[in-house]
């Protein structure tokens, strides 16, 4: 069975490949990043520090992240194996091999247009340039698992402060979730860089689904509550989209 990023990432190409789009140069572009204590890295450019900006429109802004145009499946795959293999990752008390980070990976649809500008100069030949306008963007995002303190009883410092940190950012997302859902009039969107780099799912023409994962294991009964505590906070914060969604936006991640 495919992972969803690789299921949704092929029917993306699929309709993009339908004449009625594919002759308006819709694009289909990924990117594959991390926050680590508190940190931006790009997972397909050598870990590099990515830094977060926002911009006029109070929008959020990844200054330095790597997007590569994608057009095929096996590439996708091949994205996501590479971004995967450079995630961190640690041992805990209840994992060998445990998420230290959140990974978030995103598939965005960019339209191409392009624009006839005159030049002013001395030659005063016209000139065309190419610019992109961002149609939709879906983004998956893997969180990694909130900690008990006896989990980590055992490591060493490191561990312990990677694992206050997730628990910290884990929680930012809940209290965030719930400002909405209340109509608070300021949501704390600040409180980490998770949820800063969340904003736009939550807000305006976006929709979000949260999949919560639990173990039969008898021995992790406390984290399986504490997720399905977790997931029923969140099942029934509603949302309302303000915008206008375009007909391709609705096709490719509103069916």
């Amino acid at each position: 069975m495919q992972p969803l990023p690789l299921r949704a990432a092929q029917d993306m190409i699929r309709l993009l490949n339908q004449p009625v789009y594919r002759n308006q140069n819709f694009k289909l572009w990924l990117s594959y990043f991390e926050i680590y204590g508190g940190k931006l890295y790009d997972l397909l450019s050598d870990r590099r520090h990515l830094l977060m900006r926002e911009d006029g429109k109070k929008q959020v802004c990844i200054v330095g992240l790597q997007e590569f145009e994608v057009s095929d499946v096996q590439v996708v795959r091949e994205y996501i194996e590479r971004g995967n293999a450079a995630r961190s990752t640690g041992s805990t008390g209840a994992n060998e091999e445990s998420s230290r980070s959140h990974a978030i990976l995103q598939l965005a649809v960019k339209k191409h247009i392009i624009v006839t500008e005159t030049r002013r100069q001395r030659d005063r030949d016209a000139n065309e340039a190419k610019n992109t306008k961002a149609v939709g963007k879906i983004s998956f995002i893997d969180l990694a698992g909130s900690e008990r303190g006896a989990d980590t009883t055992d490591n060493d410092r490191q561990t312990r402060i990677e694992g206050a940190e997730i628990n910290k950012s884990l929680l930012a997302l809940k209290e965030c979730i719930r400002a909405l859902d209340n109509d608070q009039i300021h949501i704390p969107f600040r409180g980490s860089k998770l949820t800063e780099v969340l904003r736009d799912s939550f807000v305006g023409n976006s929709r979000t689904v949260m999949i919560s994962c639990i173990s039969p294991n008898a021995g992790s009964c406390e984290h399986t509550l504490n997720t399905l505590r977790y997931a029923t906070g969140l099942k029934v914060f509603q949302r309302v989209a303000t915008q206008e969604r375009s007909s391709l936006l609705h096709q490719l991640f509103l069916p």
